[in-house]
């Protein structure tokens, strides 16, 4: 039995994680589950489950859980509290596989800790590596944890690579990445209209079912200047070998272009339990539940390039990348600041890249080696965009 241990059981890659591992139950044991304030949801999982342990984001919280818990029969499942219990967790010798899908900045610490202790790591946080990757790769590297990519693009651009991973693109005869992207609800809105979006649209996503904050990064493009750093960092790509495709249908899940002229690529429904089956399994296969993809429904594919006017916080995203330092995670936490203002009808759509681009400009790019110097910045970058919405709240 797999051992496995989920950070952010109760969001969408969580719930999916679940979903997929409770149609193995003869391969996998969940270990251990994890949520921020859905006590709720997270309770139903433990009784489902019954983990050996549950951590929560509050002492208040992990009290009243224990007590729930205790009261429906659940009694061998230990509650924990906050950052020192995800980081207990992601390292628990029991654990063989850590699910990180903890979203934002809040999923770095324990995902450090299951690189430190050598798991196999299902990466579904990104700003693990958007706010740390030369730090966090270095990690996996001396510890020999094993990185899968949970992203559905990563996911894809993994399969159509050759085997041989840690070498050089050019030696494996790679030219370039494509990632591709569907381009969000407002793939169409005449930009002088994006002005008035709100929140309640941003977040309806025409393929994915998503978290709120990542629905509005999908609509930004954000979402996907985020993918363009984790690819350099996963992939050994440059800026300039991954290139953004526009793919309404969401049935191609990213591409690899190779010298010799072929272009692979992966595709499948536009659900993300595919990805999770894959790096669950891997290098084997399950079954994940979802449908097989149907051609002759989807009848076209659609690709465009992407538009930087349109997307200015794709261009602030390659822009960070190839500035380099603590230019990513200054990018990442002001995103955080400013979807939240946007999210609570404080700010403008089109003010989150504003936001962002004058927090990178006030920052100096410096040096980020340890994880200490990556969360000052971090919270430099929040203080300054933190007074940026506020302004900008006025303004609205």
């Amino acid at each position: 039995m797999i051992g496995v241990t989920v950070l952010g059981s109760t969001g969408s890659i969580g719930v999916s994680t679940l979903d997929v591992v409770g149609r193995h139950r003869d391969k996998y044991r969940v270990v251990a589950l994890s949520a921020n304030k859905q006590l709720e949801r997270l309770f139903e999982q433990c009784v489902e489950f019954e983990p050996d342990y549950a951590v929560i984001g509050t002492q208040e919280l992990a009290l009243v859980l224990e007590k729930r818990l205790r009261e429906s029969g659940i009694r061998n499942t230990q509650v924990l509290a906050g950052v020192e219990g995800l980081e207990a967790v992601a390292s628990l010798p029991e654990t063989d596989y850590v699910m990180a899908a903890i979203v934002g900045g809040a999923g770095l610490r324990p995902t450090l800790a299951a690189a430190r202790s050598g798991k196999r790591i299902l990466l579904a946080n990104k700003e693990a590596l958007v706010m740390s990757g030369d730090l966090f790769m270095q990690e996996v590297r001396d510890n020999k944890a094993l990185l899968l990519p949970i992203d559905s693009e990563h996911n894809a651009i993994f399969q159509s690579m050759p085997p041989e991973q840690g070498r050089a693109l050019v030696e494996i005869g790679v030219d370039k990445i494509l990632l591709t992207a569907s381009g969000g609800p407002f793939r169409e809105t005449p930009v002088d209209a994006l002005h008035s979006v709100t929140p309640e649209q941003a977040v309806a996503h025409p393929n994915w079912s998503m978290g709120k904050k990542i629905s509005v990064d999908s609509a930004t493009m954000m979402n996907k200047g985020l993918e363009v750093i984790e690819a350099h960092w996963l992939f050994g790509a440059s800026a300039a070998q991954i290139q953004v495709v526009i793919h309404p249908q969401s049935v191609i899940h990213s591409l690899v272009q190779y010298v010799d002229g072929s272009v692979l690529a992966q595709l499948g429904n536009p659900d993300m339990r595919t990805p999770i089956a894959h790096a669950l399994a891997w290098p084997e296969r399950i079954a994940s539940g979802v449908e097989h993809l149907d051609l002759f429904s989807v009848a076209r594919l659609d690709f465009q390039e992407a538009d930087m006017e349109r997307f200015p916080c794709l261009k602030l995203a390659y822009q960070a990348l190839n500035r380099g330092d603590s230019a990513s995670a200054i990018l990442n936490a002001a995103n955080e600041v400013a979807v939240a203002g946007f999210l609570n009808h404080e700010i403008g759509f089109m003010e989150i890249s504003n936001i962002i681009e004058e927090t990178l400009n006030r920052l100096p790019i410096v040096a980020v080696p340890t994880i200490e110097a990556v969360f000052e910045v971090d919270q430099k970058a929040r203080n300054i965009a933190l007074e940026l919405t506020r302004e900008a709240r006025v303004l609205h």
